[in-house]
């Protein structure tokens, strides 16, 4: 049987043949190009976005709630004087049953929100509107008590209880803390008198605290005068913290650290600007026996793109809690500025753990007492029960492509007999000093090399490489101390 004709075909073959006449030809060419251009540069984007965060992925941005709910609706009164624990207490409970749905959003609308501490539960977003103000009561008797955290047996400031936070959670699962820069403020002023005036029996909370929980993305808002530590991270996985304003008083505000990723793993600090009364970073892993207990490491941290000041501390820190160890943290793109210290890890016999695989590069210094600062005599103790044997570990720690000006002492790299720090890098490195004295460029009982040109001129301890990384000059000096804290 001869096959019938199909009467469909002379249309397909004439869109067909139009479709590839020159014009539309060329047109269909560069449409594919563009196609491939963007999908190329998408898949780019999500590959580096992945390989710099963790393996489980986290979106950018959150995807919007199912249901949303405005702290009014829940009796909030945006006064500065009415407060609205209960309000938010009851959003919150309202969005804790709409787990299987997708969750849900309390938006805090302009005001000023007066409130005791809260909890936090899994598949939230918390917004805070601009001009949004949540305030924390500043009177004690409102905050909870908390056991002490199990790396670090003790209060930290007292033994046994500590104040919980002004916003917590533990044990949640996707929660966003966002908004058009509305601010958490934790009117901290009345508890630093009192803890300069010791009139304190527990240690101070913590702006925000969120525990033994994943998914967790805090950006976009304006956190500020923190009781003690403002955003404390422990124990948690797969966090991003970006486009945050951190404040706090330079002086008088004792212990506001800015960020603290506490025992954490896959986090990404980026976009901000932090300016408070202690580190403006400080990662950290439980204390003396408790943290070599407790066995849970800081790893796997990008920091990058920050504006930071610290007049009494550092602008980054890694310690002094490390025990519970801490590794392949990268420090990147930041403006150290009108600071005490700016890059420091500091540690102690005692400690044990670990500090390793550490990057810090394109750092720049502006007006800083002491650029590098690695201290191995942090003496600092929960109490008499620690090993004094259990001695840190510090290696394999690099800084490229350090610059600045104004800095009275670029590099101090205090290690010990007992805690040596073994191979440090430094390469690209030129910064501007205030103090034309010798010795500068301090070391004790280090080892490593410098690569290429270094300015001020290095300590004896390191070995020299030219700039393909050939050896110039091995070290003999490595146990050498030249540290002076005169100046």
């Amino acid at each position: 049987m001869a096959e019938m004709e199909n009467p469909t075909r002379p249309g397909i073959l004439k869109r067909v043949t139009t479709f590839f006449s020159p014009h539309a030809t060329l047109f269909t060419i560069l449409w594919i190009l563009a196609f491939s251009s963007v999908f190329f540069w998408r898949q780019n984007v999500v590959d580096r976005f992945l390989v710099s965060r963790s393996p489980e992925k986290w979106p950018d941005n959150p995807e919007f709630r199912p249901f949303v709910f405005n702290l009014v609706d829940f009796g909030g009164v945006g006064d500065g004087v009415s407060l609205n624990t209960e309000a938010f207490e009851r959003g919150v409970f309202a969005i804790s049953k709409l787990a299987e749905k997708g969750g849900g959003q309390l938006n805090v609308p302009a005001g000023k929100w007066l409130t005791a501490p809260f909890n936090l539960t899994s598949h939230m977003t918390l917004f805070l509107a601009e001009n949004a103000v949540i305030l924390g009561i500043d009177d004690e008797k409102y905050w909870p008590l908390m056991p002490p955290l199990p790396s670090y047996g003790y209060g930290r400031e007292h033994p046994g209880p500590r104040y919980g936070s002004l916003i917590h959670g533990q044990n949640l699962r996707d929660v966003v803390i966002t908004g058009h820069n509305g601010t958490i403020n934790g009117q901290g002023q009345s508890w630093w008198i009192k803890y300069r005036r010791k009139l304190l029996n527990y240690t101070r909370g913590p702006l925000v605290q969120i525990m033994w929980s994943s998914g967790i993305l805090i950006s976009n808002i304006t956190l500020r005068d923190s009781p003690f530590w403002t955003l404390h991270l422990y124990d948690c996985k797969n966090i991003t913290v970006r486009n945050m304003t951190i404040l706090a008083p330079i002086y008088g505000a004792p212990n506001t650290d800015g960020i603290d990723p506490d025992s954490c793993e896959d986090m990404l600090i980026e976009d901000s600007y932090i300016s408070v009364g202690d580190d403006a970073i400080a990662i950290k892993s439980g204390w003396d026996q408790y943290g070599i207990s407790y066995g849970r490491p800081s790893k796997n941290i990008h920091i990058r793109n920050l504006v930071v000041r610290s007049m009494v501390s550092a602008g980054i820190s890694i310690g002094s809690e490390m025990s519970g160890g801490v590794s392949n943290v990268t420090v990147e793109n930041v403006l150290f500025w009108n600071s005490r210290r700016a890059v420091r890890i500091k540690t102690a016999a005692g400690r044990g753990g670990y500090v390793q695989d550490i990057c810090y590069r394109n750092l720049t210094f502006k007006d800083v007492r002491v650029g590098i600062v690695i201290k191995t005599d942090y003496n600092e103790h929960p109490n008499g029960e620690y090993d004094p044997k259990a001695v840190p570990v510090l290696r394999d720690i690099s800084y490229t492509s350090i610059h600045g000006e104004g800095v009275r002492v670029p590099v101090r790299i205090q290690g010990s007999e007992d805690i040596p720090v073994r191979n440090i890098t430094f390469q690209d490195m030129s910064v501007g000093i205030t103090y034309m004295k010798k010795h500068i460029f301090q070391c004790a009982y280090v080892q490593g090399r410098v690569i290429g040109s270094v300015y001020p001129a290095p300590c004896k301890n390191l070995d020299l490489y030219d700039e393909n990384e050939q050896l110039v000059e091995k070290s003999t000096s490595q146990n050498v101390s030249d540290i002076d804290y005169s100046f």
